[in-house]
């Protein structure tokens, strides 16, 4: 019988140190395969398969789109593509973003649980947000092994503690215990995938990762999955469901990007910031225009409109900063986030 050798780790901010202190001490021989996502730049090349390489005792590699799966290897997602396992090889595709993500951690998670079932181990490591949580939680659906990195190591423990709060985890380790787990799990057989059938869920969000469906097949298809909000997606401005019932709460809109309740607070407030600046901008040039106007009056000896135009320049003065300070200053949703972040369980 196969062990649980499907191997499936995600990590953002300060993943290259945790990434190179599991897989630089898992041994050549180790009878496993490892996809890795970590939150990349997407102009920018990647130079992450090669460090991985000269770390450890493995090849790592950036895959090419339906390129076959190889045993003893480390499958790196390139910039800017979801990496996507299927039964025997890989997708890398340009599917829609997930948690303002792509590559990202639960669309890798959740094709590996779709296709390797109870053979996959799912690792989720430092990161910020919690990207990784909705993976991990496919991964046990479907009778896979969770392991979470010790939030109380992690250079940044949100990932970490997002995924202690919302998934069973099996494992919270410090990093340098995960090396020896991971090959003893490699070696333990795995259960009977027939006990954990793919659900309606996994299957249809990794189809839409995969782009596989045309208009209307989506829009029936999420519409199996989720409910019609009255929200707005913050990348295209389409409408969003919400995808099951929580826990954590999460969104889908009609082009497929999803977000997590955390991600979609804080891409509205992105949006919302980014609006109040252009309105600042907006009554700048209306001040600056009343005042070019009142000088204007001022050297035609209209002394009554010139004052009026500078009594308006000095009132929308006064508008300018105090949308102003409302930027400066923050916004609610952004300490709402950071106490939700800090609201979280360890190990």
């Amino acid at each position: 019988m196969l062990g649980h050798n499907i191997i499936v780790i995600g990590t953002s901010a300060g993943g290259l140190k945790a990434l190179g202190a599991i897989l630089g001490a898992v041994p050549a021989e180790i009878d496993a395969v490892f996809f890795i996502v970590q939150h990349l730049a997407a102009d920018k090349p990647s130079i992450l398969p090669q460090i991985l390489t000269d770390v450890g005792s493995l090849e790592a590699s950036h895959p090419a789109d339906g390129e076959s799966i190889k045993t003893g290897r480390i499958y790196v997602a390139p910039p800017d593509y979801h990496l996507l396992v299927n039964q025997g090889s890989m997708r890398v595709v340009r599917g829609p973003q997930e948690n303002r993500f792509r590559p990202a951690i639960d669309t890798l998670f959740r094709s590996a649980a779709r296709a390797y079932g109870t053979r996959v181990v799912g690792v989720v490591l430092t990161g910020y947000l919690d990207d990784g949580t909705v993976g991990l939680q496919a991964i046990k659906k479907r009778g896979g092994v969770a392991i979470v990195q010790d939030p109380n190591e992690a250079e940044y423990p949100s990932m970490a503690k997002s995924a202690l709060r919302y998934v069973n985890v099996d494992y919270c380790l410090p990093l340098v215990e995960i090396p020896d787990l991971l090959v003893e799990l490699s070696k333990e057989p795995a259960a009977k995938e027939e006990a954990y059938p793919v659900t309606e869920e996994i299957e249809i969000e990794s189809r839409i990762a995969e782009q596989q469906m045309n208009t209307q097949e989506f829009l029936e298809s999420v519409e199996a999955i989720g409910t019609r909000t009255t929200y707005t997606c913050p990348e295209c401005n389409g409408h969003i469901w919400q995808i099951g019932k929580g826990e954590p709460l999460r969104f889908r809109c009609h082009t497929g990007h999803s977000f997590t309740a955390n991600v979609l607070l804080a891409e509205q407030t992105q949006n919302l910031e980014n609006a109040l600046w252009s309105a600042v901008r907006a009554m700048e040039e209306k001040v600056t225009f009343s005042r070019q106007m009142a000088e204007q009056m001022r050297n035609s000896n209209l002394t009554s409109a010139a004052t009026k135009f500078e009594d308006h320049a000095t009132n929308l003065d006064k508008e300018v900063s105090l949308v102003r300070g409302i930027i400066l200053n923050g916004f609610a949703t952004k300490r709402t986030i950071a106490a939700i972040e800090e609201d979280q369980p360890e190990c």
